[in-house]
């Protein structure tokens, strides 16, 4: 019988898989780990290539310390440097740390696919220092207004700060921001023994002013100490004189490479150099150790930021001198941010009632003729004896206005007219700010409301915050902490009087309540509020003193208005009056010959509402060099005319008997020796400036309402006066001979 075969093809034999790619293999050894203290920990291996790309792998050890790391590769490798780390290192980190590694180079590949490296021996000394190596730090803190209260919504930013010499450096290391009790929570990765050329790559340097102002002080009391050329970037060249080495390399900035030359640096540096104890307080290298790169706990400060709704604004910037050194972990800070925060104002529980607490910012009680304020201050003047001017606002304390729906101000004048309505005008609109944590979206709302005085049945009223929380078109209004909304502006504001359209005279202000009725009309005849806790109708006192900008009976003698650096007004005026030199008057842009002598400035200084601050007295010359006039050790300063008292300043006016809380100023001699005024021949600019003491527009830190006066003139800058003598000549064509003639002449004569 025929055999068949069968149709079917062979299958031919599997054949074994080629290996295509690359395969390296780290073993890792833990066994030296005292007590088995590697057994089942987690290691990382980071591999570099020679382009840069990174990967990794996390590596249980097993019981006995061991464990093994593997990587493929689609091409042969070229340039790998191995690293191993804890397993929380970041896998740049590791690469930027001084840990385990090793290079693997182009020639162990060559005729194989796959490379075991030697097993990579974790040594005692690594492995605890890799306990402290990469830490998390947590900040807590609070952010607070300066009296006390929450700043919401603010970004707080913490910075490791380092100095070389007076370059400085801040490395941001986290932020958070604070909710809207003002609380904040941030946590920040921290590492240390970095190489020093890692450290260095990632840190901006700049020379910080405030720490320059402390340094050179101390090394101008060291005249023998010469340095060199200072740039904005660290350098060695600094040192170069001290050392007397004026080479090239010294005189490169400090570039990360160079940074080992520095404790060799400092060893000669500090044979050189004095002991300055302040310097090496300050921890100012070569007087103190730097190695920053080894640093295992921060060094930290703080910058806070706020937007209020009109932009971000930085309300506290710390600098060096505010540096918290190796802080604790976790820390805790409370920081206070400057009067441009926009704060939290709470409301706490009150009652039917209103206490009046600030004009402007300034306490009631620093107020004279108000709530305990003492009775050596003036009725209606801050401490100072300052009166108040433009827009002032009038705040009461955080109770609520219970029961209270508008409100109304009304005005004592002293004339004996009784409680009056406030003038038109005399009163402005308002707005609240508030501020809204989402927690949908995670995000804070910002808004306002306009709070406007309207005729209501006949009377000039506003709304009362409390009764627009319970009726306005928001239902969130939880006072407290655990606000989901809060007021961020002029929630405790009753009213900006705009002081303009009063006279300048001493009023008191009181608030009546209201109640509004089912159809919407005030209850009246309202209720004048009591002081909180008392049975005291509520009140507060004030005084007022504006001036007139453009006022039409500015003196014509002096310029003033465009064109002219003095303003046309007499609160206060200034003037020059005469400048005289030897005796002999100087007319503006006048020379004078005479660089000795005396010098007298017959001057006015003057307020009419006898408000008067002080007045200065000031020459100009050369390059921004000045002196004050009235404190050159021969300055005598006099009362000239009907003037009563001295100056410059109402405490010397008050020494010399002016009746608080009056000074007016008036005409005053200035005499002073002509070589104290002016110390060389220059032409000289004097500058003559006034003061009122008025707190304009709740402004109480400046003396707004100023005035001033300028006066120019050459001193010594002409050659002395010379005579020539002309011989006598025969004329030729007239009887007798020439009359000899003197000359007077500013040139040199010539030969």
């Amino acid at each position: 019988m025929r055999k068949v075969e069968s149709m079917e093809k062979k299958q031919p034999a599997r054949k074994k898989p080629t290996q295509r790619g690359y395969i390296l293999e780290v073993p890792l050894d833990a066994s030296q780990i005292e007590d088995g203290g590697a057994a089942g920990e987690r290691l990382k291996v980071v591999v570099r290539d020679g382009d840069g790309t990174l990967a990794s792998q996390t590596v249980k050890l097993s019981t006995q310390g061991k464990g093994l790391a593997k990587f493929d590769f689609r091409a042969r490798p070229a340039g790998l440097t191995v690293y191993v780390g804890p397993a929380d290192a970041e896998d740049e980190e590791l690469t930027g740390l001084q840990t385990l590694k090793v290079d693997v180079t182009d020639r162990l590949w060559v005729g194989r696919r796959r490379l075991e490296l030697a097993p990579m021996v974790i040594h005692p000394y690594y492995w605890h220092w890799w306990l402290h190596w990469c830490r998390t730090f947590v900040v807590r803190g609070r952010i607070v207004c300066p009296d006390g209260s929450p700043v919401p919504a603010a970004e707080v930013s913490a910075y490791d700060v380092d100095w070389f010499w007076w370059w400085c450096n801040r490395q941001f290391v986290g932020s958070a921001v604070t909710d809207l009790d003002g609380n904040f929570e941030l946590s920040f990765r921290w590492c240390c023994g970095w190489w020093p050329w890692w450290w260095w790559h990632r840190r901006l340097w700049e020379i910080d002013p405030l720490l320059l102002k402390k340094i050179k002080p101390v090394l101008e009391r060291y005249p023998e100490l010469e340095f060199d050329r200072v740039g904005h970037q660290p350098s060695l060249r600094v040192f170069s004189k001290i050392l007397d080495r004026p080479d090239l390399e010294l005189a490169k900035p400090l570039n990360g490479r160079n940074l080992a030359a520095l404790e060799t640096m400092r060893e000669g540096l500090i044979e050189r150099l004095p002991r300055i104890p302040e310097l090496a307080e300050l921890r100012v290298w070569p007087w103190w150790p730097w190695r920053p790169w080894w640093d295992c706990t921060p060094d930290l400060i703080f910058k806070v930021t706020q937007d209020c709704g009109e932009g971000e604004i930085v309300i506290l910037e710390e600098g060096f001198a505010d540096t918290r050194w190796n802080v604790p972990n976790p820390m805790s800070v409370n920081l206070t941010v400057s009067d441009d925060a926009c704060c939290a104002e709470i409301p706490v529980g009150g009652g039917h009632c209103l206490t009046f607490t600030n004009i402007c910012s300034i306490p009631i009680d620093d107020v004279g003729g108000n709530t305990a304020a003492p009775p050596t201050l003036i009725d209606g003047y801050a401490i100072g004896d300052r009166p108040f001017a433009g827009r002032v606002n009038l705040r009461k304390h955080a109770e609520d206005m219970t029961g209270v729906d508008y409100y109304e101000l009304e005005v004592d004048d002293g004339s004996g007219a009784g409680w009056q309505p406030l003038p038109p005008g005399g009163v402005m609109n308002f707005r609240r700010r508030w501020l809204r944590w989402n927690s949908a979206t995670m995000t804070f709302e910002r808004g306002s409301v306009p709070f406007n005085f309207d005729f209501k049945d006949g009377h000039l009223v506003v709304e009362s915050r409390e009764h627009f929380e319970i009726h306005g078109p928001f239902s969130d209004w939880v006072p407290g902490p655990g606000a989901s909304r809060v007021w961020t502006s002029n929630a405790f504001l009753v009213a900006p009087l705009d002081s303009t359209k009063f006279a300048d005279d001493t009023f008191t202000f009181r608030v009546r309540g209201y109640q509004m009725d089912a159809s919407g009309h005030l209850i009246l005849p309202g209720e004048v509020l009591k002081i909180c806790g008392t049975t005291i109708e509520n009140w507060v006192m004030v005084t007022f003193d504006n001036r007139l900008r453009n006022d039409p009976a500015h003196p014509a003698g002096h310029p003033c208005g465009p064109g002219t650096i003095h303003l046309c007004t007499t609160e206060p005026d200034t003037d020059f009056v005469q400048v005289i030199v030897n005796g002999s008057v100087v007319d503006p842009c006048g020379v004078v010959d005479a660089t000795t002598g005396t010098l007298e400035i017959v001057f006015d200084a003057t307020d009419p509402d006898n408000h008067l601050h002080a007045f200065s007295l000031r020459a100009h010359w050369g390059e921004n060099l000045a002196h004050n006039l009235l404190s050159l050790p021969s300055a005598s300063l006099s009362k000239e005319g009907t003037t009563l008292f001295l100056g410059p300043n109402y405490t010397a006016a008050r020494a010399d008997g002016a009746p608080r809380p009056h000074w007016g100023g008036g005409r005053y001699r200035l005499t002073v020796d002509m070589a104290e005024a002016f110390p060389e021949p220059c032409c000289y600019l004097l500058r003559l400036r006034a003061w009122k003491r008025t707190i304009v527009g709740c402004q109480h830190d400046d003396y707004d309402h100023s005035n001033r006066s300028e006066y120019t003139l050459g001193v010594g800058v002409c050659p002395p006066l010379m005579q020539i003598e002309v011989p006598e000549l025969e004329a030729e064509f007239q009887e007798g001979p020439i009359p000899r003639r003197v000359f007077e002449t500013r040139n040199e004569p010539r030969g």
